[in-house]
């Protein structure tokens, strides 16, 4: 099958009997919700560029499974310049969308699994390796999105799957039959589970002997029997179910989406099985799937970081301060902080290096640096551009008050002629123009499109704390003193 149009995935949804639920009913026709389509946009943003020849070499590849042309984003990384071209791409979509565009944790734990499945394979003599490659060469000839689904609800923390309460609070293996496995438990805040078309699982912590169970790893298409979502709220989300409300969504093409994915006795065959109490190596899974998506936030936060610092600056000109010695101070800094979270991810994939398996993994140390900096560069950069803003962008009237022709002045004058007097902008630039900017700001920097950039930045792909645990793994205390060592002279 060649490559799938936008159109085409959008009508390949349809054809899904995938359950979703949100504000506690069922949502038949969910592809066209209007709180739900702008995160499917997203996605077919994905397809759409993939079909544009001017974006061929970032967006598609030669598969290394098949030899045909595919979209990257199930693509097995194969060199250092496929990684870097990765952070590319995701730049590139996150300037198109101003938001999450969702694909990025299928691809990142086709490699993760990929890897792992070989060596997992080395030790016990299992197959799993073969039923992966299967898998991802079905995804590759279809075009399919497929959502990397790692984050377990966990419970109490302070204890491991095996001694919660609960055994759903980690997805676990409930029985075990001749021809697979049956599976319960759930997912939280999985981005584009809604719209994919297949599903990975993965564990979400390194597990020992007693939780065997729950060291789990398959695929499973979006609408198995068992499976459901329900559907995650986002700041100012009802706006979009509102009439002619363009203006005030901020964004209104395009958006994110979490999901809760809940597991009811879901059976998975044994083709599709890629881990299955294999315990020692539930942590490698999510230390080579994190690290790969610690560095994908150094392209797609980065992408809509360039919107944001494009959207300040429009601020500035329309309020008539662009040549503001301070406010050009402010979108220097901005561009500075954005680059050089670039940089990591660039950085990260130019020192990776081949995986057993063959496919390529990123520099862990640099991937973890990373998203370290991703937890506070994209504060700093919405800071500074609700700073250069100023209150409007929070405070101004809705779109209906704008448009009303309710009078209240003396002279006769409507709600949405005083609104346009008042909120005007600078000469030559219009007042819808600048109610477009503001609520495009207030969008990006505290509605519906924080969630995807800077609340994500914080704890997507891990926790900071994560990250600092890996930076401590890595970073080679000891070999670092030895150096000291050498050249002071120590014994």
């Amino acid at each position: 099958m060649a490559l799938m149009t936008a159109n085409e995935y959008v009508e390949s949804l349809r054809k899904l009997n995938t359950r979703v639920y949100m504000f506690g009913e069922k949502i038949d026709n969910w592809v066209d919700h209007p709180m739900i389509r702008p995160s499917i946009n997203c996605v077919a943003m994905t397809y759409a560029l993939a079909q544009d020849p001017q974006y061929a070499d970032l967006m598609t590849v030669k598969s290394s499974l098949t030899g045909h042309t595919v979209n990257r984003f199930t693509h097995l990384h194969q060199s250092t310049e496929d990684l870097i071209n990765k952070v590319k791409m995701q730049r590139l979509l996150g300037q198109k969308t101003a938001s999450c565009f969702q694909r990025c944790v299928g691809m990142d734990a086709f490699n993760a699994v990929y890897s792992s499945t070989y060596e997992i394979d080395e030790k016990h003599g299992t197959r799993y390796h073969e039923n992966f490659k299967k898998f991802l060469t079905f995804v590759q000839d279809n075009d399919l999105t497929v959502d990397g689904a790692m984050t377990d609800p966990k419970g109490d923390r302070s204890k491991s799957p095996s001694q919660q309460a609960d055994p759903d609070m980690y997805v676990h293996v409930v029985e075990r039959r001749e021809d697979g496995i049956v599976v319960s438990g759930a997912k939280c805040h999985q981005t584009g589970s809604i719209n994919s078309h297949w599903h990975i699982f993965m564990p979400t912590i390194a597990m020992g002997e007693a939780d065997k169970d729950w060291a789990v790893s398959f695929a499973c298409p979006t609408d198995a029997e068992g499976m459901y979502m329900i559907y995650g709220r986002q700041s100012c989300d009802t706006r979009k179910l509102e009439e002619n409300a363009d203006i005030d969504v901020g964004n209104a093409k395009f958006g994110g989406q979490e999901a809760l994915v809940v597991l009811d006795h879901v059976f998975i065959p044994n083709e599709y099985i890629f881990l299955n109490g294999e315990y020692e190596f539930a942590g490698m899974i999510v230390e080579r799937f994190a690290g790969y998506h610690r560095q994908s936030y150094g392209g797609c936060k980065v992408g809509v970081g360039d919107v944001v610092i494009g959207a300040a600056a429009l601020a500035a000109e329309y309020n008539g301060v662009e040549k503001a010695s301070a406010v050009k101070d402010k979108l220097i800094e901005m561009t500075h902080l954005n680059e050089t979270l670039y940089c990591c991810g660039i950085a990260c994939s130019s020192q990776g290096a081949p995986t057993k398996a063959g496919n390529y993994q990123i520099d862990l140390l640099l991937a973890n640096v990373c998203k370290q900096n991703v937890t506070r560069f994209p504060y700093e950069i919405v800071r500074l551009a609700e700073d250069i803003a100023g209150g409007l962008m929070v405070t101004m009237p809705s779109q209906k008050d704008f448009d009303s022709d309710t009078v209240v002045g003396r002279n006769g004058e409507t709600i949405g002629e005083i609104c346009k007097k008042f909120f005007a902008a600078r000469e030559g630039v219009s007042t819808e123009d600048r109610q477009r900017i503001m609520r495009f700001l207030e969008n990006m920097c505290l509605g519906a499109a924080a969630v995807g950039y800077r609340t994500e930045s914080m704890h997507g792909a891990g926790s900071p704390q994560a990250q600092r645990i890996m930076i401590a793994r890595q970073g080679n205390i000891q070999g670092k003193k030895q150096f000291a060592k050498d050249i002071a002279g120590i014994q």
